[in-house]
C-alpha cells in the first residue's frame, strides 16, 4: 500500500521541482529494492521446496521426525518450526503413539542451527519474521522439554544453536562419535539461546558458562561426558538403535532407557578416553568463579597458564556486548524455570536485533569471512549498565507467552 501511494505522488507531482522529484524517485527505488529483499528473505525462511523441508513417519508406536534439508546441514527454518510443533502436540496426545524419535537427514549434521544470515537479511528490513521465529522456536523448544511421550533425539552429527534446542531439553539425547556440539553465538554478536540459559548453568561447576563465554566444542563421547548427551552410542549402531526403539510395544520411560542404557554399555569406543576438559576443569571452575565478565578477564590474565591465555585470547575476539548479555543470562537462568528462561532469553534476542553486533559478526563470520568484525561498543567497559537492564525488560505485550 505505501508503495502505490509513493508511485501516486510521484505522478502528481510538479515536474518542475526536479529536487523533490529526484529524491521522491530514489525513495520508491529503495522501498522497491526492500519489498524485493523481503520477498527474499521469506521465501527463504518460508519456503517449502519440492522436497519438504522436515519429513513425519509412523513406524510402529513411534513418531518420527526427519530434519529434512541435509545439504543445509538441517539448519532449521520457520517453515520447519510450524509443521513439528503440531505435529508433536498431536502425538504427545495420541494413545497409539508412545514415544517420539527426531533425527537429520544425511550423515553430517543432525541440525546445524538456524539460517542466521536470513535472519540478519531480516533485521536489517524491518522484518517481523526476526520477531516471529524466535518466539515459535521457543515454543517448540519449550514443548520438547515439557513432552509428556519419551523423546529421544539422535543428534548423530553437527548440533549447534537451533539444533540444541530441539534436542537438549528432551528426555533422552543420544550422541555418536560424529557428534559436534557448541554454542559459538558470542561470536557473531548474540548469546547462547534456545534454552542455554538453562541447560547450561545446570551443567557441572562453571563448564556451562565457559562453553557459552568461548564457544569451545565438544566432540563424540565428550557432548554425553559434558552432561549435554545423555548416552552414546556408535554411529553404525544407530540403525538398529531406532528399530528397537520403534519395536517397543506401549513402552514406559524405563523401558526406553533400559533400550539406551544397553546401547550405551555397548558402545566401547573412546570409552577409556578422559574428557577433553578434565585436566583444566579445576581451572575453568576457578577461573570463571566471578561476578562479572570484567573479573574472569583479571582472573584469566593474572593466571598466566597457556590454557588461561587462551581463553582470554578467544574472549578477547567476542563481541562485548554478548559477553556482558549472555554472562547475565547464565546467572539468571540457574534459577530459572525452563520457561521463565524463555521469555527473558526472547528479550534479549529483540534486544540483539535492535543492535550493532548481530549483523556485523553476521558480516564478518558469514558474509564477507574476513573474520575481523568491529564490535560496538568495541570494550567491556563501554557496555553501559542501562543498556543491559533496558536488554532484560519486559516487552509488555510483547512478551512471550506459553
Amino acid at each position: 500500500m505505501a508503495l502505490g501511494v509513493l508511485k501516486t505522488a510521484l505522478r502528481n507531482q510538479d515536474t518542475s521541482d526536479q529536487a523533490t522529484l529526484f529524491f521522491q524517485s530514489s525513495a520508491v527505488q529503495f522501498c522497491l529494492r526492500s519489498v524485493y529483499r523481503l520477498h527474499k528473505i521469506q521465501a527463504h525462511l518460508m519456503s517449502s521446496n519440492a522436497s519438504p523441508e522436515v519429513l513425519f513417519e509412523r513406524v510402529g508406536n513411534a513418531g518420527v521426525i526427519i530434519l529434512n534439508r541435509p545439504k543445509a546441514l538441517n539448519a532449521l527454518t520457520l517453515n520447519m518450526i510450524r509443521h513439528i510443533y503440531p505435529q508433536l502436540k498431536k502425538w504427545e496426545s495420541d494413545s497409539e503413539t508412545s514415544i517420539v524419535i527426531i533425527k537429520g537427514a544425511g550423515d553430517k549434521a543432525f541440525c546445524a542451527g538456524g539460517d542466521i544470515r536470513a535472519l540478519s537479511d531480516a533485521g536489517k528490513v524491518g522484518d517481523p519474521l526476526v520477531k516471529e521465529l524466535f518466539r515459535e522456536e521457543y515454543i517448540l523448544n519449550n514443548a520438547t522439554g515439557t513432552c509428556k511421550k519419551p523423546y529421544i533425539a539422535l543428534i548423530d552429527g553437527i548440533t549447534m544453536g537451533g539444533g540444541v534446542g530441539l534436542s537438549v531439553h528432551g528426555r533422552f539425547r543420544v550422541a555418536t562419535e560424529k557428534t559436534l556440539f557448541a554454542m559459538p553465538e558470542t561470536a557473531i554478536g548474540l548469546f547462547p539461546d534456545v534454552g542455554g540459559g538453562y541447560f547450561l548453568p545446570r551443567l557441572q561447576g562453571k563448564l556451562g558458562l565457559f562453553l557459552a563465554l568461548t564457544g569451545f566444542r565438544l566432540r563424540g563421547r565428550d557432548v554425553q561426558k559434558a552432561g549435554v548427551a545423555t548416552h552414546f552410542v556408535e554411529s553404525e549402531k544407530i540403525g538398529a538403535l531406532e528399530k528397537d526403539l520403534v519395536d517397543l510395544k506401549a513402552p514406559s520411560v524405563s523401558d526406553v532407557a533400559q533400550v539406551l542404557d544397553s546401547y550405551h554399555q555397548q558402545s566401547t569406543l573412546d570409552a577409556e578416553k578422559p574428557f577433553v576438559l578434565q585436566q583444566h576443569t579445576e581451572a575453568i571452575d576457578r577461573l570463571f568463579t566471578a561476578s562479572s565478565v570484567e573479573e574472569i578477564m583479571e582472573n584469566l590474565q593474572k593466571d598466566g597458564s597457556a590454557f588461561a591465555q587462551k581463553q582470554l585470547e578467544i574472549l578477547s575476539k567476542m563481541s562485548p556486548t554478548s559477553l556482558k548479555l549472555t554472562f547475565r543470562q547464565q546467572q539468571a537462568g540457574a534459577t530459572m524455570t525452563l520457561q521463565e528462561v524463555f521469555v527473558m532469553e526472547y528479550r534479549l534476542t529483540q534486544a540483539c536485533m535492535r543492535g550493532h553486533d548481530f549483523y556485523e559478526g553476521v558480516r564478518a563470520v558469514i558474509i564477507d569471512k574476513d573474520q575481523n568484525p568491529k564490535w560496538k561498543p568495541p570494550t567491556l567497559a563501554e557496555v553501559t549498565e542501562e543498556f543491559m537492564e533496558e536488554s532484560f525488560r519486559s516487552l509488555g505485550e510483547r512478551d512471550l507467552v506459553f
